[in-house]
């Protein structure tokens, strides 16, 4: 049976060649969203690893939070920027999660998700999540839930205003961009909870910086920040 299946999966390949998403090249039997190679060449930060990593330097001065980390490095051309692109703009749903799964294992068994109630995924404004059809925050996360067992609230946390997009804006522009958009929906979700908030993509961290400054207002309140990739300035 097992034979057949996979002459019968062969067959499918063969019309319907199934793509790596990261790097273009045609997926092995077995292999799904990510090839073997990039999964092993994708280069790690592994800053959750490293104290006073340069995600954590991000936030120093600006807002007060445990601990920082992002999976890997997004530059121009990277396998990670090809894989965020085709799930932000190509609708690939399945590549959060997968690389959540991926990077949640790696924060487990290092002992970074020790201590943490709750993973919360920034939240997309309600009109942007209609139009894109999904918060890839939220596919991350889930990712993320399956590999360390913790629980996601998609629903304490509310974009109350539609900001436009930061690309090509300077720091204080991105600052200025995201000043006050975050709202706490439900405050008593959050007390006394140590919640790892997670993005796609962390670059001046100025919109991590307005959700962290906002969640921290509810009483007992810890936050720690993650992300898929962190752009070096």
């Amino acid at each position: 049976m097992n034979r057949l299946y996979d002459l019968w999966d062969d067959f499918l390949s063969l019309l319907f060649p199934r793509i790596c998403y990261g790097c273009g090249n045609h997926l092995l039997r077995n292999e799904k969203i990510i090839c073997t190679e990039c999964y092993v060449v994708i280069p790690r930060t592994n800053y959750h690893n490293l104290k006073g990593n340069p995600v954590e330097q991000l936030f120093w001065g600006r807002c007060l939070i445990e601990s920082a980390a992002a999976f890997s490095f997004y530059n121009k051309g990277s396998r990670i920027r090809n894989l965020i692109h085709n799930m932000k703009y190509k609708g690939i749903k399945e590549i959060g999660s997968e690389l959540g799964r991926i990077y949640g294992l790696s924060l487990k068994s290092s002992g970074f998700t020790n201590g943490i109630d709750i993973i919360v995924p920034i939240p997309l404004h309600p009109a942007k999540k209609r139009s894109r059809g999904f918060n890839q925050s939220e596919l991350i996360s889930e990712g993320l839930a399956e590999a360390t067992g913790l629980p996601v609230n998609t629903t304490a946390i509310g974009r109350a205003v539609a900001s436009s997009t930061q690309t090509k804006r300077s720091r204080y522009e991105r600052w200025i961009n995201v000043e006050g958009i975050f709202v706490v929906n439900d405050p008593d979700s959050l007390k006394g909870k140590h919640l790892l908030l997670i993005d796609d993509v962390i670059t001046t961290g100025s919109t991590m910086e307005s959700c962290v400054n906002e969640i921290l207002k509810t009483e007992g309140v810890k936050v720690s920040v993650a992300a898929l990739a962190f752009a070096p300035a």
